[in-house]
């Protein structure tokens, strides 16, 4: 059984800040929150003071996924299985863990070499969430959405992944000829919170990509009109999955990575759901063929 409760926030660097505000505030519609790096952009998509925070820096990557437990003890159950794992487990400095609105936060790398941390404690922001397309996020005990992350090590990450923080396997799907399989997992009634893909390397950005949900398909079509005339190029036009039947769009943020913004989910029901293999990635849509390279499949220098 896992302590995590689901994706509670996604921390990254960008070199081009400036551009992360058209694509995030006017683009998708995100609305803005407020944090300590005055220069920084954090995203509201809830009553959470940010789930998305981007700070600018002189490279492209993934400075932390975070993933929400309970509590204390909750958190201490973690610590103890990572540690258990044999990986080294940092707890947060006070200051740290504030800049992350949080009580307390442990960190360590996952065996793909992605920064993960685990906190508890949000700190909350009562106002009212003003969304550029005044759409509603889906949130809540699903978390903010999820990830999908590129690892050289894929059998070790999987595994840690199941074995030691508990996630559930929720199916997979073959790639390359058929030779490896993307494997997703979940901790909550959202399909998947996380999926590991098998990459050539690690190191920068050490994401494929971030899938956020919204209320309605109008806010999905509102969002791809928006982005398309603002010049942000589209990864893939609008299908609906096979696995967590998400009708959504993936466009390229800032940095090398996609963000899928998407709508009508399924819930999955623990009690009756079997992990599945999919041979399909899409009923429809999602034709990728415009698509530029992800940057996490890109040899390092080209």
């Amino acid at each position: 059984m896992t302590q995590i409760r689901g994706l509670g926030y996604l921390k990254v660097q960008t070199r081009h800040i400036d551009r992360w505000r058209e694509f995030a505030l006017d683009g998708l519609g995100f609305a803005e929150g407020a944090g300590p790096d005055p220069d920084g952009l954090y995203l509201r998509m809830d009553e959470r003071r940010s789930r998305l925070q981007v700070l600018p820096g002189d490279s492209d990557r993934v400075l932390a996924v975070g993933w929400e437990v309970r509590d204390q003890y909750a958190l201490a159950a973690v610590r103890e299985a990572v540690e258990k794992s044999g990986r080294e487990v940092r707890t947060l400095a006070p200051k740290e863990a504030a800049e992350r609105d949080a009580e307390e936060v442990i960190a360590f790398t996952d065996p793909g070499g992605t920064p993960a941390e685990v906190f508890f404690g949000p700190v909350l922001d009562h106002s009212p969430v003003r969304t550029g397309f005044a759409q509603k996020f889906i949130t809540g005990a699903m978390g903010m959405g999820h990830v999908v992350l590129p690892t050289p090590n894929f059998a070790e990450t999987a595994a840690f992944y199941n074995e030691v923080l508990g996630f559930l396997p929720r199916g997979a799907m073959k790639v390359g000829g058929g030779r490896v399989r993307i494997r997703f997992m979940g901790v909550n009634q959202r399909h998947h919170s996380i999926a590991i893909c098998p990459a050539p390397h690690d190191g920068d950005p050490g994401l494929v990509h971030l899938m956020v949900e919204v209320d309605t398909l109008d806010a999905v079509g509102i969002a791809l009109d928006t982005v398309k005339e603002k010049g942000f190029s589209i990864s893939s036009t609008l299908g609906r999955h096979t696995n967590d039947k998400m009708v959504s769009f993936y466009v390229r943020a800032p940095g090398g990575w996609d963000i899928e913004y998407g709508c009508e989910g399924m819930l999955v029901d623990e009690t009756y759901y079997t992990a599945e293999e999919i041979t399909k990635d899409s009923y429809w849509g999602h034709d990728w063929s415009g698509s530029e390279p992800l940057a996490a499949f890109v040899p390092p220098g080209k």
